[in-house]
């Protein structure tokens, strides 16, 4: 069943993912992860305090299809030499297309020509890629010559705030600070609240006048050397209004429809819960890549 109702992540605790009614997204919700390294997530889009995943999400849908383009970020610069080479690629037959993976048909273009572009589909507002981000960290530092992270942001919960999350940080992209500020906003989001729907203090919803406007976010990328000027000057353009619209094209392209996803070089997603874990979702990616690697 799809839903599209108000809150919806925001009244369903410890959830995996902000998710929608694919099969794909069906299976058993992750363990904590091993190797993260933020707080544990809040249990939902708007909540505070923290709970550990333990069930499957309810559906969560975007907007319907439509065409594609390739807005993902790179999420950091070049560092190949200083990485191990792919391992050899073996197909042992411990994950199944069609269950822990699934084929992109057809396959999208990816921003980053001659790399293996492994893109996560998130949102700031997301629990699920709160409690996620600390593993996503982890999977860059570890990927091999040849691959790159890129993030694409995703704006599918409006009534939870996602589309000014997702312009802030193709703004903060644009601007050259997406980097160093990327684990601060889930902060501001989940941990301090100046950028979240959630009253951290009363523990309840802000109501939607309150809810926070692109000049609180910009307030808040001044702490990375932004004037907030510029910042609501960039946001506001056609350029960023362009990427958003981008950015939802290649979601919708990608049939995706619950965060986090996994993307592999426009041709795989994945996310937590179809791989069995957040340890398996990190082994399952890099087998991708090495499935990429080996021109499999």
């Amino acid at each position: 069943m799809r839903m599209r109702l108000p809150l919806l992540c925001a009244a369903l605790i410890g959830l995996a993912a902000c998710s929608g009614g694919n099969n794909d997204t069906a299976a058993s919700a992750p363990a904590a992860a091993s190797t993260a390294t933020t707080a544990p997530a809040t249990p939902a889009t708007t909540a505070a305090a923290p709970a550990p995943a333990s069930t499957t999400a309810p559906a969560v849908t975007p907007a319907s299809a439509g065409t594609t383009a390739a807005v993902a970020t790179p999420a950091a610069a070049d560092a190949d030499d200083k990485r191990p080479a792919p391992k050899a690629f073996v197909d042992d037959g411990k994950w199944v297309e069609g269950k822990n993976y699934f084929r992109i048909d057809p396959a999208q273009p990816t921003s980053t020509p001659g790399k293996i572009e492994v893109t996560e589909v998130f949102s700031y507002g997301c629990p699920a890629c709160f409690q996620f981000h600390g593993v996503v960290d982890e999977l860059a530092k570890d990927l091999p010559k040849g691959a790159v992270m890129t993030y694409t942001p995703a704006s599918f919960r409006p009534d939870e705030n996602w589309p000014l999350l997702q312009r802030a940080y193709l703004t903060a992209q644009a601007l050259g600070v997406d980097k160093q500020s990327h684990d601060a906003m889930f902060d501001a989001v989940f941990k301090s609240g100046e950028l979240g729907i959630m009253d951290q203090k009363a523990g309840k919803p802000k109501a939607p006048a309150a809810w926070p406007t692109i000049d609180d976010v910009a307030k808040f990328y001044a702490k990375f050397g932004v004037k907030p000027e510029d910042f609501v000057a960039t946001a506001n353009s056609f350029t960023i209004n362009t990427k958003m619209k981008r950015a939802d094209e290649l979601i919708r392209a990608y049939e995706v429809d619950s965060t986090p996803t996994i993307v592999v070089n426009g041709k795989y997603r994945l996310t937590p819960g179809s791989a069995g874990g957040y340890p398996q979702s990190v082994e399952l990616t890099q087998w991708l890549v090495t499935k990429e690697a080996a021109g499999k």
